[in-house]
Parts: C-alpha cells; sequence; structure tokens
C-alpha cells in the first residue's frame, strides 16, 4: 500500500476511534463542595506545593490519544512532572490569591491526572478533545496540620483543536494559558473566592 494511503487510512481510523470510542457525558469539573464560607474567611495564603507521584505513567508517544496519566507538550522536553507540578501551582496560587484571613495556611495539590492534547490530535481534530485534570486537594496549617480536605477535584475542561485553537494562538493563547485559567477558576471556586465552575460536558477525546 502506497505511504500516502496508508497514512489518509490511519488518520481515518484514529479519528473513527476518536469519535466512537471516547466520547463522553464523563467529563467534568466538580468537586464535593465549596470550602464553607466562614472557614476560608480566616485564612490567608502562605504557599502551595503540588506533589506529582512517581506513580503517574507519562507518554511521549506522537500519537493522538497516548495511555498515560501524564501527557504534556508544550513545555520543552524534559522532566514532565515538574512542568505539571509548576503549571498547577501558579494555577492554584492565583485561584488562592483572594484568601485574606489572619491564619496562614498552605494549599496541598496531589496530581491524579494531567492528561493535555497532543500536538497531533490538536493539528488533526476540529471541535474534538479534552484537557483531562484531576487532583486531591488538602489544605493545611503552620503546624502541617490538614485543616481541610482532602477533596478530590476534576478540572477538565474541552480543548481547542484545529482552526479554532489556531486562531486562539494566534491572539497568543496556549493550552498552558486556557488549562491555567481553568485550574485557577476551579480552586477559587472551590475556596469560595469566585464563581462556581462545577458542570459536565460531552467532548470526543480522553
Amino acid at each position: 500500500m502506497p505511504q500516502s494511503r496508508r497514512h489518509f487510512l490511519f488518520a481515518g481510523l484514529a479519528a473513527a476511534g476518536l469519535a466512537a470510542g471516547c466520547v463522553g457525558g464523563g467529563f467534568r469539573t466538580a468537586y464535593d463542595a465549596p470550602v464553607p464560607a466562614d472557614l476560608a474567611a480566616g485564612w490567608r495564603l502562605a504557599g502551595v506545593r503540588v506533589d506529582v507521584p512517581d506513580s503517574l505513567t507519562v507518554s511521549e508517544q506522537k500519537s493522538y490519544l497516548p495511555r498515560a496519566d501524564i501527557v504534556w507538550r508544550e513545555d520543552p522536553p524534559g522532566d514532565r512532572r515538574a512542568q505539571v507540578a509548576a503549571i498547577l501551582k501558579a494555577a492554584a496560587t492565583r485561584g488562592a490569591a483572594g484568601l485574606r484571613g489572619s491564619r496562614p495556611v498552605t494549599l496541598e495539590l496531589t496530581v491524579s491526572r494531567f492528561h493535555a492534547l497532543t500536538f497531533e490530535a490538536e493539528q488533526r481534530f476540529d471541535q474534538a478533545g479534552v484537557h483531562n485534570i484531576g487532583f486531591t486537594a488538602r489544605v493545611l496549617d503552620a503546624s502541617g496540620a490538614v485543616v481541610y480536605g482532602p477533596t478530590e477535584v476534576e478540572a477538565s475542561l474541552p480543548a481547542l483543536s484545529g482552526d479554532e485553537m489556531r486562531a486562539a494562538r494566534a491572539r497568543g493563547e496556549t493550552q498552558k494559558s486556557q488549562i491555567s485559567a481553568h485550574v485557577a477558576a476551579t480552586i477559587a471556586g472551590w475556596l469560595g473566592l469566585g464563581a462556581d465552575p462545577r458542570g459536565t460536558f460531552a467532548r470526543s477525546g480522553g
């Protein structure tokens, strides 16, 4: 079979698989409930810690939907766990910046999934793809004692792809900026500092 035909067949099968096998109503931004307002009102953010366990799998596979816990491409090749930790630390710090009480607390996130869209999927598909983000959140006081949590948080969002993402990149947006903004809004909502971001969506992707 000629190379061009093999590539066309592979792309067609991949698209069909993405559309047929990975359609979800199961994607969502979710947590059980916001932190009680009277509790959060007493906190002041002293720091954010992010743990990305070594047990999480990482994929550098150039494919449409790698099977791994961590898939991240926009930073240069390197320690993907450290890159993910830096993204989430900055986003969580931004989301929790409104804590202005007297009791210093540290926000601790433990990552369970950070599966962003690959460049192959972003370039090949239109109106498909998901940035699938999950973590556990705890709030600790200055002594290290847990004062709230753990809370399981899902912060998944529809990924832009195809012409939509090309237009977004032309405006200066990136996967990192979009994911960061959504995680920050999710943290702010959980802490009662912003609008409630919880909801579900259906989207081809994983």
